[in-house]
């Protein structure tokens, strides 16, 4: 996140504050005021008034050991996936292929070279990584990812990768350029990406693009699944297909959405 902006507009605070917000860790439920000033190279006495109003807001709470986020930070990326109306097109969908493939189905879009979780319904299951709704995860590395990357250009996509992760997490495998553009032609010629514990060890999942009523790319839908328990060939043969028309649902109904007329009526009529 940019500490100086770069016009007269920019509200230092302001960034302050969400740059305060980002540092509190995954696996960290409470902060101290030295961590948090480590984090984001902030002196102590800024990161301390930063943390009072946000107290005061009720984003933050004082504990025994520091500060720790309240969950009304939650409405913050809630506001975002409500606005895009993507969850209340999708989860009927989402909730219906779940119940014809017994796995987790999750949608995620491209944040720079990340993809991020922004709905999923999920079957209880033991698998090797923790998903929820604003997890990341290295774009190039997950089905989700492949096929948003496949949906730019080879210069946008080069530009979005050069972008550092902020997922935290390390890929088991890193492939060349040359590896990778390969596999985003294939991805585009097929309409589908698959990866098969490229991300973490167990982790099987292929996914399919979301379109708006242009055609554009603007997510992606998967069916995720545990390489102990489901075959590429069970994920390939029966699951593959019910994904394929669940995203064209999907994207359709978006579409018609998107479509319909809005009409602000005054409060007074």
């Amino acid at each position: 996140m940019p500490r100086d902006g770069t016009g007269p507009d920019f509200i230092t605070a302001l960034a302050r504050g969400l740059e305060v917000i980002t540092a509190f860790r995954p696996g960290y439920p409470e902060e101290t005021l030295a961590d948090l000033a480590a984090a984001t190279g902030l002196a102590r006495p800024t990161v301390r008034r930063v943390l009072l109003t946000l107290t005061e807001l009720g984003y933050v709470r004082s504990c025994a050991r520091g500060w720790a986020l309240t969950p009304r930070v939650l409405d913050l990326g809630v506001t975002y996936v409500r606005s895009t109306g993507l969850w209340d097109v999708a989860r009927p969908h989402l909730e219906r292929l779940v119940g014809r493939t017994r796995e987790s189905c999750s949608i995620a879009q491209l944040d720079g070279s990340d993809i991020v979780y922004v709905a999923r319904v999920a079957v209880p299951k033991i698998v090797a990584l923790s998903v929820q709704i604003g997890t990341r995860f290295p774009a190039a590395s997950t089905s989700l990812g492949k096929v948003q990357l496949a949906a730019l250009d080879p210069a946008e996509c080069e530009r979005v990768l050069a972008e550092p992760t902020r997922s935290g997490l390390t890929p088991r495998c890193s492939p060349s350029r040359a590896e990778r553009e390969a596999e985003l032609r294939e991805v585009r010629a097929r309409g589908w990406a698959l990866t098969d514990e490229q991300l973490a060890a167990g982790i099987r999942s292929v996914a399919a693009p979301l379109r708006d009523g242009e055609g554009r790319v603007i997510a992606g839908v998967n069916v995720n699944c545990h390489a102990a328990e489901t075959s590429l060939e069970t994920l390939l043969e029966h699951h593959l297909p019910l994904l394929l028309q669940t995203a064209g649902d999907i994207s359709a109904d978006f579409a018609r959405l998107a479509a319909v007329p809005h009409v602000t009526v005054p409060a007074s009529a």
